[in-house]
């Protein structure tokens, strides 16, 4: 029989258990004295609390295997309830709770205090005699929440997850986050706006444009862009100014726009006006300055360019200009093509002179110039140059005065170029400083500015024995190389000039000849 101080232990230990029945009797001192046939209960699977104890066994011997057999069914019964909650707490258990089996109250662990009625202490008062058996399932059942009816506690707990869900966090609700999260939409917004906005602008940089045929259009220098969209605009070439100007700060080519005159095609888009524009590929105009031209009418052809701007300040010097055809845009000074016309006459006369022909008698490039000069003016036909230029070296070369009459007519009008009327036997006779029928050799200087072809000629004559040429009425000459082969060609010249006269005469009586008029040479002849 155990000490009566170890009393108060065994029933502080038996009141902590949940499931002991309480009846008004104290437990037999012996444990003989149990109801015959109890068993302890064994405890439910997965829980880590022992199996409650039996219920003790009645003094005055009421208790039965009968009586007892209900309240351990219900007690299992209980078991089975609790089990299946606390299985379907830990399958959905909330966000940051503790599942429902480990909330509730009877999940707690507790120390085994399930005896055996045998093992009880014999210092245990017995029960009260009329106390009743207390229905242990009526316990489980006042004590466990049913599965319809879920502890309120338990139904706060699982709504406190989601109410938490639907609070914004504190680092959403910061200033700074929320003023970030403003303005990155509002960079999205503006970024598909400026995308659309580009999108529909290179639509309509590529429209074509309003131009039915291609057109030129000069713009000056001293315009702004808007002043060129403007007079575009009057030109036809776009439909609207401000477009054009739209476009130009679209491309960015505000600095890059150049002055000239440019020709737009034919439905030019804006993208192809403002390329055009920028690029400064401007209309090319051209002037043709023929060979043979002096210098003087070579600064008149300039003069009467109305492309061409700016005035003359002095005749260049005789030989001094290639000619050629001189391309330029509008606004180029008459100055500038006659810079141009030097250099290139200076360019050309030292490659020609580089590849002259050995035992020429000319002594420098001014010679050749001024020979070819001469050539030039001589030539009837293009394929006649080297055999013309022939003729005058072999003279050269024999010491025979050159007699070519264009150097009469300079020698007495000068860079005029024209004598207005037939050579006279007096301006044959007149001596001038440029009279080859009457000077030895080659004039001071050249009558006229010759081209490349006659100064290549001259330098790389054709290889002949001739020393005479006469016109032959087709424009060309009959060569020769003597004296008497020259005469008869003289006479069917002035045979063929005879029958020409005969056709084209007028009478008599109304253009009588001058007494005093003195017969001229036949043109081209040479003797």
């Amino acid at each position: 029989m155990a000490d009566d101080k170890d009393r108060p232990a065994a029933d502080a230990s038996a009141a902590d258990q949940p499931f002991t029945t309480v009846t008004g009797a104290a437990p037999p001192d012996n444990a003989a004295e149990a109801a015959p046939g109890a068993v302890p209960l064994a405890t439910p699977a997965g829980h880590d609390h022992p199996a409650p104890e039996p219920a003790p066994a009645q003094e005055s011997g009421q208790a039965t295997h009968a009586e007892q057999a209900p309240a351990q069914e219900t007690y299992a019964q209980a078991t089975q309830a609790e089990q299946g909650q606390a299985e379907a707490a830990q399958a959905a258990p909330g966000p940051f709770e503790p599942s429902l089996y480990e909330a509730a109250p009877w999940a707690a662990p507790q120390p085994s205090t399930a005896q055996p009625a045998a093992a009880q202490s014999a210092g245990t008062p017995p029960a009260a005699a009329d106390a009743k058996p207390v229905d242990q399932g009526a316990k489980v059942a006042k004590d466990q929440p049913s599965k319809d009816q879920p502890d309120r506690k338990q139904a706060k707990r699982q709504d406190k997850p989601a109410k938490a869900r639907s609070r914004p966090s504190r680092r959403a609700r910061n200033p700074l986050v929320v003023a970030g999260n403003v303005l990155l939409t509002l960079t999205v917004l503006v970024g598909f706006t400026l995308m659309a906005a580009l999108s529909y602008s290179e639509t309509l940089l590529r429209k074509p444009g309003p131009l039915a045929a291609e057109k030129v259009v000069n713009l000056s220098r001293n315009s702004g862009f808007r002043d060129i969209g403007e007079q575009l605009e009057r030109e036809g070439v776009v439909g609207n100014a401000w477009a054009f100007v739209a476009g130009v700060m679209l491309r960015q080519a505000r600095e890059d726009l150049k002055a000239g005159e440019y020709l737009f095609p034919r439905g030019a888009s804006l993208n192809d006006v403002i390329g055009i524009i920028v690029t400064g590929k401007s209309v090319l105009h051209q002037i043709t300055i023929p060979e043979g031209l002096t210098s003087e009418q070579t600064v008149a052809r300039l003069l009467e360019n109305d492309v061409l701007v700016g005035p003359i300040r002095e005749i260049p010097r005789e030989g001094s200009l290639l000619p050629e055809t001189y391309r330029f845009n509008r606004g180029i000074t008459r100055e500038q093509i006659l810079q141009r016309m030097a250099a290139d006459q200076r360019r050309v006369v030292a490659e020609i002179w580089a590849k002259r022909a050995p035992n020429l008698p000319l002594r420098s490039p001014e010679d050749l110039v001024t020979l070819a000069s001469i050539v030039e003016k001589e030539t009837g036909k293009p394929t006649e140059r080297a055999r013309v230029a022939s003729v005058f070296l072999n003279r050269l070369g024999r010491r025979m005065k050159l007699q070519s009459d264009p150097t009469i007519i300079y020698g007495l009008v000068g860079g005029k170029g024209s004598l207005g009327r037939p050579i006279l036997r007096s301006d044959i006779d007149r001596p001038t400083a440029y009279n080859t029928y009457v000077i030895d050799g080659l004039p001071p200087g050249p009558i006229a500015n010759p081209g490349r072809a006659a100064l290549e000629a001259t330098a790389n004559p054709a290889e002949t024995r001739d020393l005479f040429f006469v016109a032959d009425g087709t424009g060309g000459h009959v060569f020769a190389e003597t004296l008497d082969e020259h005469n008869r060609n003289v006479a069917r010249w002035r045979e063929i000039e005879r029958q020409q006269s005969g056709q084209t005469a007028p009478p008599p009586a109304a253009a009588p000849a001058a007494p005093t008029q003195r017969p001229t040479l036949p043109p081209r002849s040479r003797n």
